[in-house]
């Protein structure tokens, strides 16, 4: 065969990440993962997320179901289909298209055999209160069918969150809009939280709350990231750290950015943090860059909404529309490594990288 043909082949195939930079699936579509999480089974990554094909703009439609991905090698992924389905017609189904459908998580639980899948749910035109909707499933694969809606946990309304197991039990770690964060065990099944909790960085407003959480094990540390409450504009990440599980103290570190200047995480927000296997120190942030329209000249977010709750919102000159059209099909994703230097964790900028730099 010629060495053009090989070269096209080649091409087709990805052998690095390039955080930003456009990332399509092995049928050579954009990947619609987004606010994304990380299994792996048997050998094979999955990586699943928000589907905003659609979503030229969240105003008319929010998102298009959660779909699925698997890779052996983290580059190059095969669409496996959307295992979530949205709602079209129903305006009263917790995923209407339009309803803010948000950060899917799924958890396989070795008793019940079933794999489950926690959502979070914005106030729509159903609802009056953010909720959790749980569905569960025979495969990761799916399909996934909905056993619980409306669901507060510990009785609060439900915001951004994590699903982590340790050891025999599992915790849900979930954003008390606009207040706090709450860490709770989870029941047996899965499908519920245990009616103890604890509370953790009680900030008590936008953009000073922490939502997103994504953490991570080391040497017997948990690690926490978060990010500011700034909507979909980016901001200032920070990160915890506990020896004492989950529920225990978790101290503060400060910013594992490095070289952010613009404190905003490198223009994006984390949802997940896995240890990439094989690998001594590696562990890779996966975030999503969900704004690309962004202005060179944007003003700070957080100060804005810093400004926001602190005086009657008609009196800010800021108008969202003025600054993005929120077209989140096109949104991008920042794959970075982390790694600990001098026992900190840090997250340095790279144009492009590949796993082999690291030992």
């Amino acid at each position: 065969m010629s060495m053009l043909f090989w070269r096209i082949i080649k091409e087709m195939f990805y052998n690095s990440f390039k955080p930003g930079k456009e990332w399509r699936d092995t049928d050579n579509n954009l990947i619609q993962a987004h606010a994304g999480y990380l299994y792996q089974e048997d050998g094979t990554f999955y990586w699943y997320g928000e589907n905003k094909e659609k979503s030229e703009s969240e105003r008319d439609c929010w998102h298009w179901g959660v779909r699925l991905y698997s890779s052996i090698d983290l580059y190059n992924w095969k669409d496996e289909g959307i295992i979530l389905k949205a709602e079209t017609s129903d305006t009263t189904h917790p995923l209407y298209f339009n309803s803010k459908m948000d950060r899917p998580h799924l958890i396989y639980n070795e008793k019940t055999k079933k794999y489950v899948m926690w959502i979070k749910i914005m106030r729509g035109p159903y609802s009056s209160t953010n909720h959790a909707c749980i569905a569960v499933a025979d495969s990761i694969k799916g399909p996934y069918e909905i056993v619980k809606d409306n669901y507060l946990p510990n009785g609060f309304e439900f915001g951004d969150f994590e699903i982590v197991k340790d050891g025999e039990n599992a915790y849900l770690i979930y954003e008390k809009p606009h207040t706090e964060l709450v860490i709770s065990q989870l029941t047996e099944d899965y499908l519920a939280v245990e009616e103890n909790y604890k509370s953790y960085f009680k900030n008590g407003r936008p953009p000073l709350i922490r939502e997103a959480p994504a953490t991570f094990v080391k040497d017997d540390n948990l690690y926490m990231i978060t990010s500011g409450t700034t909507a979909k504009f980016p901001n200032q990440s920070e990160i915890a750290v506990s020896n004492n599980g989950y529920m225990g103290e978790w101290k503060v570190l400060g910013d594992p950015f490095v070289g952010d200047e613009k404190k905003t995480s490198f223009d994006s927000q984390v949802s997940c943090i896995f240890k990439c296997p094989n690998k001594k120190n590696l562990y890779i942030v996966m975030a999503d860059r969900w704004l690309i329209d962004l202005p060179t000249n944007l003003p700070n977010i957080s100060e804005i909404y810093d400004e926001m709750f602190r005086i009657y919102p008609e009196e800010i000159d800021f108008r969202e529309e003025d600054w993005t059209k929120r077209n989140t099909k096109n949104a991008r994703y920042v794959w970075l490594p982390l790694v600990f230097e001098n026992g900190q964790p840090v997250i340095k900028w790279y144009d492009e990288w590949k796993l082999e730099d690291f030992e």
